[in-house]
């Protein structure tokens, strides 16, 4: 006897239609872990983990967050940052790992998880996030559309529409959260939403080596058109002092980095001239 015959079917947990996508992108991007959890699986507390709920309250939780971006920049920088600068640094920690959990499933199998902020869990220091998947949206030609809290849509138009809407179910309650602390209206914090889409399944497609790919995803993900996104995904190209095609991007935000060192401002940041670009763009190239 097998086994196999001593295990009933309903015992053995289904397989999750996003698994393989965190475990790549944890394998190309070793800094960011993904933990789904079960039915009835509680999430991390305690020693630095933080619910995305707790942050989107704007409390206490988001005090102890925005408090290690405040040691953190006077260690690394000597001086003492904005208020709203490190609202703003935290904000892009959170949100740029955050995005990948609903982006990466999209780009690699078609699958977009929705995960409210209640179904995210995060701890910053060790770079892991625990999620529970309990609906996700897929092609009608996807095998995980069987899969318990599958929900399919007719084509790709359709899937780009879930993976906006499910990005701003989750960053939408956190912008509020950190609303109070920022100098920023609403049109200018889904600037920085938009930013964060863009910019880190750019940076992870890169790393899969399918930059060329994401750019063009990007570009139909955010046309522009799409609220409560601000601007577009873009991308354009530079030529380098060889003749080689640079690709580079126009931020809808700015980060606040030039508050602390005017002279090293990001390569895709509005203050930074082409020139600035080529230089650094060729720079990195170069390596």
């Amino acid at each position: 006897m097998s086994l196999n015959t001593l295990v009933p079917d309903v015992a053995r947990p289904a397989p999750s239609a996003v698994a393989d996508a965190y475990a790549r992108l944890t394998e190309v991007f070793p800094g960011l872990r993904i933990q789904e959890l079960g039915a009835g699986e509680q999430a991390p507390s305690g020693g630095g983990w933080v619910a995305a709920a707790q942050l989107a309250e704007g409390g206490a939780a988001l005090d102890a967050f925005l408090a290690w971006d405040d040691a953190q920049v006077l260690r690394d920088y000597g001086q003492q940052a904005r208020p709203d600068v490190i609202a703003s640094f935290g904000l892009h920690r959170y949100a740029w790992p955050a995005c990948l959990l609903i982006t990466i499933p999209w780009f690699l199998h078609r699958r977009v998880p929705r995960l409210p902020v209640a179904n995210v869990t995060f701890q910053r220091t060790l770079g892991r996030m625990a999620v529970r998947v309990e609906e996700f949206a897929c092609l009608p030609d996807d095998p995980a559309a069987a899969l318990p809290g599958a929900r399919v849509v007719p084509d790709e138009e359709a899937l780009r529409a879930e993976v906006r809407t499910a990005v701003a179910e989750h960053l939408g309650p956190v912008l509020d959260g950190w609303r109070p602390r920022m100098r920023r209206g609403p049109r200018a914090l889904w600037g920085m939403a938009t930013d964060e889409i863009v910019e880190s399944l750019w940076y992870l497609a890169h790393l899969f080596g399918e930059e060329r790919r994401a750019m063009e995803e990007l570009e139909r993900l955010l046309p522009g058109t799409t609220g409560p996104y601000v601007g577009t995904a873009a991308f354009r190209e530079l030529t380098g002092p060889d003749g080689e095609s640079l690709p580079t991007r126009d931020r809808a935000s700015c980060c606040l980095f030039y508050t602390l060192r005017p002279e090293d401002t990001c390569v895709t940041c509005p203050r930074t001239c082409d020139a600035q670009r080529i230089v650094k763009l060729s720079a990195t190239a170069s390596r």
